[in-house]
């Protein structure tokens, strides 16, 4: 096969890859609008209500084997540091520089 029929076959399936790639975007567009055109509030609700249901019936409280509370009140002080220091950060973000180095020098 000449060289002039490989770059012959190059381009035409170049061509046919754009083609394809424009076509699966399209459809993409389309799916996703009628995703989003699907999505009344009427079926919100109602998937709420059902995923709402199936956590309750699941009782994942029972699966943790009592040991939730337990874990909260040891990662309680470690949080309460936590959101500390991240408020702490914030707060002298938003300070004047003045207030900043009077903060430092005390």
């Amino acid at each position: 096969m000449s060289l002039a029929a490989r770059l012959a076959r190059v381009q035409q399936a170049e061509q046919a890859a754009s083609a394809a790639h424009a076509q699966a975007g399209l459809q993409w567009r389309a799916l996703g609008a009628c995703w989003r055109s699907s999505w009344t509030p009427g079926r919100i609700v109602v998937i709420g209500l059902a995923a709402g249901f199936a956590v309750g019936q699941a009782r994942p409280l029972r699966l943790a084997g009592g040991t939730l509370w337990p874990l909260l009140r040891t990662l309680s002080p470690l949080l309460g540091d936590a959101f500390a220091t991240l408020a702490k950060t914030a707060t002298s973000a938003a300070a004047p520089p003045s207030v900043q180095a009077a903060d430092t020098d005390a």
